[in-house]
Order: C-alpha cells, then sequence, then structure tokens
C-alpha cells in the first residue's frame, strides 16, 4: 500500500502539471526535479524567515528601555528672583516748549540772527523785518507826547489857582494820555518787527532769507525747548489705579540705541478714550544730551507695584503648546531603565503657569519649585522619561536686560 501510495504521488503531479504547463516545459519537469525544487523553496523560507524574524525576537526579548536611546541638552537652574512688575507701552515724544514762530505784521527780512541748530536764549533777536519808517514815525509820536506833557503840567498848575477853565485842564490831560498811548502801540509795531525767542531751545531750518518779504503769519523757524520732554502714552483702565503723579518711568528709542533715558509720570487725562478704553498719560523725561527730539515714538516702560520673589526661567526653557505650557524637569531615572545598571538622568515633563516676560526671562507662577534643574535647550527631541545626557558648554540668553550687540 504504502509503495501504491508513493508511486500514484508523482504521477499525480505530474498529471496536474502536464495540464497546466506546455508540452515542451512538462517534459522536463521529472519527479525527481520537482523534489529538488520543493526542498530549494523549503530551505529558501526557513532562511530568509530567519534572517528577519531573528532580529524582532530579540527586540521583543530585550530588556525594557535598552534601546531608550540618551539625548543630550542644557539645563538651567531654576531660583527665585526680585520681579518687578512693568508696563510697557509706546509714546509719543512732545517738546515741553514749541512752536513754529512767525511775523505778526508783513515785512521785509532785514536780518537772520542765528544759524541753524544752534542753542537760544530766550529774548534773542532771531529775525529782524524792515522798521525804519516806524522808527521814525515813533520818534514823532514821543516828540507829540513830550509836547503833550509839557501842556498839561502847566494847565495843571493854572487850574489850581482857576487860572484856566475845568474844560482846558480836561482836554490837556485827555491829550497827554493819547499821545502817551499812540508812542505805546507804535512802539509795540516796532517790536514786532524784531522776532525774538520766547523761551531757552533749538532753533531748526529758518524758512526765509534776507531780502525775502514775508506775509503775516509766515512761518519762519521753529523753536523747540528739548532738554527736559514730554512723552505722552496710553495705558489700560485696570492699571490706571496703580500709576500716580510721580512714578518712576524709563524710556528707550531706536534712535538713541544703547541709550536709557528716566523721568517720572506729571499729569493723567481725566477721561479714558471709550473706545480703546485707555487713559492718556504724559511723562516728563530727562533729555540731557538732546538726542531725543519732538515727534519721535519711543518705548516707556512703567514700574507696577513692588518688586516680589518669582521663579525665572530662560523664555528658551518653556514649551508652548495649545494645551498648555510645559518644561522638562531633570529627575533620576531608575537602574532597571538604563542598560549600565546605574542611575541615569531623565526627563520629567510638567506643566507651569508663565506670567510676564523682562528681555530673556520669563516669570513662572506655578508648577516648579525652586532649586530644581530645567532643560533650557534641547526640547523638541524630548518626551516624558527621555534618557538625557547634559551639557552646559554653551550658556543661552538668560539677560533682564539685554541690548543689541553687533557681530
Amino acid at each position: 500500500m504504502t509503495t501504491g501510495r508513493t508511486g500514484a504521488w508523482p504521477d499525480r503531479i505530474n498529471a496536474a502539471i502536464g495540464e497546466n504547463v506546455p508540452k515542451g516545459i512538462a517534459s522536463y519537469l521529472t519527479p525527481r526535479m520537482i523534489r529538488m525544487l520543493l526542498i530549494v523553496a523549503a530551505v529558501l523560507v526557513l532562511v530568509f524567515g530567519y534572517i528577519i524574524g531573528a532580529p524582532i525576537i530579540g527586540f521583543l526579548m530585550m530588556p525594557k528601555g535598552a534601546f531608550t536611546p540618551i539625548q543630550t541638552v542644557s539645563t538651567v537652574h531654576a531660583e527665585k528672583t526680585p520681579w518687578q512688575t512693568q508696563l510697557r507701552s509706546v509714546g509719543t515724544l512732545h517738546a515741553v516748549q514749541g512752536a513754529d514762530l512767525a511775523s505778526e505784521v508783513a515785512g521785509l527780512v532785514t536780518r537772520i540772527g542765528f544759524k541753524p541748530d544752534e542753542d537760544v536764549r530766550k529774548g534773542m533777536l532771531l529775525i529782524q523785518l524792515r522798521d525804519d519808517q516806524d522808527r521814525a514815525l515813533l520818534a514823532s509820536l514821543r516828540a507829540a507826547a513830550v509836547l503833550a506833557k509839557l501842556t498839561y503840567d502847566r494847565d495843571a498848575a493854572l487850574i489850581k489857582t482857576n487860572a484856566i477853565s475845568q474844560t482846558v485842564y480836561d482836554t490837556a490831560l485827555a491829550n497827554f494820555r493819547g499821545a502817551t498811548a499812540q508812542v505805546d502801540a507804535q512802539a509795540a509795531t516796532v517790536e514786532k518787527k524784531a522776532i525774538r525767542a520766547p523761551y531757552d531751545g533749538r532753533v531748526g531750518i529758518r524758512q526765509v532769507d534776507v531780502g525775502q518779504y514775508v506775509a503775516a503769519g509766515q512761518t519762519l523757524v521753529t523753536l523747540q525747548q528739548l532738554d527736559p520732554i514730554y512723552v505722552d502714552f496710553d495705558v489700560p483702565q485696570q492699571q490706571l489705579a496703580e500709576l500716580k503723579t510721580g512714578s518712576k518711568v524709563t524710556l528707550t528709542s531706536n534712535a538713541a540705541a544703547g541709550k536709557t533715558f528716566v523721568g517720572e509720570i506729571v499729569a493723567f487725562d481725566p477721561k479714558v478714550d471709550p473706545v480703546t478704553r485707555n487713559a492718556h498719560v504724559r511723562a516728563l523725561i530727562h533729555n540731557p544730551g538732546k538726542s531725543l527730539l519732538p515727534g519721535m515714538f519711543a518705548t516707556v516702560v512703567t514700574d507696577v507695584g513692588q518688586p516680589r520673589p518669582l521663579i525665572t526661567l530662560p523664555q528658551t526653557a518653556v514649551v508652548y503648546n495649545p494645551y498648555g505650557d510645559t518644561v522638562f524637569v531633570i529627575t533620576k531615572s531608575p537602574a532597571s531603565q538604563n542598560p549600565t545598571g546605574k542611575d541615569q538622568l531623565a526627563a520629567e515633563q510638567r506643566f507651569v503657569t508663565v506670567g510676564e516676560t523682562r528681555g530673556d526671562q520669563i516669570a513662572i507662577l506655578s508648577g516648579l519649585k525652586p532649586e530644581e534643574d530645567v532643560v533650557s535647550a534641547g526640547q523638541l527631541k524630548l518626551k516624558n522619561g527621555t534618557l538625557i545626557t547634559i551639557n552646559n558648554s554653551v550658556k543661552l540668553p538668560n539677560n533682564p536686560a539685554p541690548t543689541p550687540v553687533e557681530q
């Protein structure tokens, strides 16, 4: 029976192959060759199965953490520092006293008594208009006033003896007063032809030349008082109660890079803008070098309240996410998770509540304890429990008041 089954099996294979393979090929597939092909196929399956399956089986049988990569990060020590809450605003500079000087009367320019961008003193003659006819008329009026004064003095003596009537005396008095008023009016006209500095300040570029005829009201030159100088800025209404007259402010401007100007609040508007809900505030800034000019914009920083101790970190240490801000705290990993069998540093992801920023720093309100070490660089390659090694050879910016540095 065994022989019959053994002999029948190749016959059935041959019959099956013969039905589906062309006769030219089927003639070469003998039972012996078929057995050899099946053996080769089985060997190939075993070889490739070992090559592919062995690593997978080995990986599954390895201890937990054996293939966990160790990431290199930089760290910073969390500590409490005095934190002064500050209010930042963008303000506009205004001169304490500033005006575009113009002539009240028309006339011909005969003299210019200043140089552009020059500091002048109060009362200094800036521009002179032709006034020779006005001065001549003034001299005539003064002579008439002297005559009217003599007449009045004589009549005042005569009226005491009733040598003249009261009408004559009253006429002399009126003539004297009228002549004096005409002298004052003409003297004012002469003075209007001389445009003088109304206060100490700096003059700008002149708008007229000698020999040019100017009309009444035409701008001649600008005069601005630069030290001290005002800055006007807006603050939200919820911060208004924390500010008061005399509160200190600091000011910076890109027009004076690297410089900080100090001053104090001098006035508040008595109303709040109903559109923005901001209040208008004015501060007086010391400007000794006169590098700040009216019309410039500047950043105004106002201290609010008293300093308080808060944990501070570099802003690079915080990972901002839609579901919450996090930091990675350095902890020790159990020895069982390390192939060397020793304790290994690991990263623990922790949610924190962040506060205000100042320079390169950010305040941490909750979620972190003082004296803990926090990852400051390399967070993108970390997850909770990642093994790490620390390399602090490069220090990241952590300055509360950084200044631009030219490279």
